[in-house]
């Protein structure tokens, strides 16, 4: 696995593309990005990633999975967490910083991403043609999965466009900036027609 500083998790190479693109690829990169951005977390914020098979965390991820998908008995037993906390963007002339987080998970049968959003105070670096000063306008970030084919990817509503600043609002499982993904049988639940109204303090990792 490879963390980019540009809000991507990919398999193979790292990704140094910092303008997103919508999915699926046509290059056939598989990668999962929680914030596909213009991060620069040399100008602000830094970036923790770790792979754990730590107990409290295996059985927090294993409750939430099984809650999202109640037909299919989960048991985390590995997880990767990779963590963007109050990251700048390239060019910026503010103190505006993102939160995000992406947790993969599996039990070598059934995998799962998780995504979560804490503080998302900006969507475009200046490179990809956003305002120095608010962090807007350009091209706005992108989020979701791509499995590297033309079938199995998700573009999480908002991408590219202005509306991601929202995504701390937004859910397919009731978590407001939640968004989960069944990866191995490809499966996005609740796919949401207005903002949800069920909150949860528990959904950091």
């Amino acid at each position: 696995l490879q963390v980019n500083n540009n809000g991507v998790i990919s398999f193979d190479t790292r990704v140094s593309q910092y303008t997103p693109e919508p999915f699926p690829l046509a290059d056939g990169r598989p990668f999962v990005t929680p914030f596909w951005a213009d991060v620069d977390n040399v100008r602000g914020g830094d970036i923790f990633y770790r792979q754990s098979t730590q107990r409290d965390l295996l059985e927090t991820i294993t409750r939430d999975i099984n809650r999202y998908f109640p037909n299919l008995p989960y048991v985390a037993s590995w997880a990767f967490v990779a963590t963007w906390e109050h990251v700048a963007y390239y060019g910026s002339m503010s103190q505006k910083g993102n939160t995000f987080q992406a947790a993969l998970t599996t039990n070598t049968n059934m995998s799962f991403i998780i995504l979560n959003y804490g503080d998302i105070q900006w969507t475009t670096g200046t490179a990809s043609d956003g305002d120095p000063e608010t962090g807007l306008g350009g091209t706005p970030a992108h989020a979701g999965f791509n499995s590297g084919d033309d079938t199995n990817f998700y573009n999480i509503p908002g991408s590219q466009t202005d509306a991601i600043i929202n995504i701390t609002k937004t859910s397919n499982v009731k978590v407001p900036g939640r968004w989960v993904f069944q990866v191995d049988d490809f499966k996005v639940t609740g796919v949401p027609t207005q903002p949800p109204k069920m909150a949860d303090a528990d959904c950091w990792l």
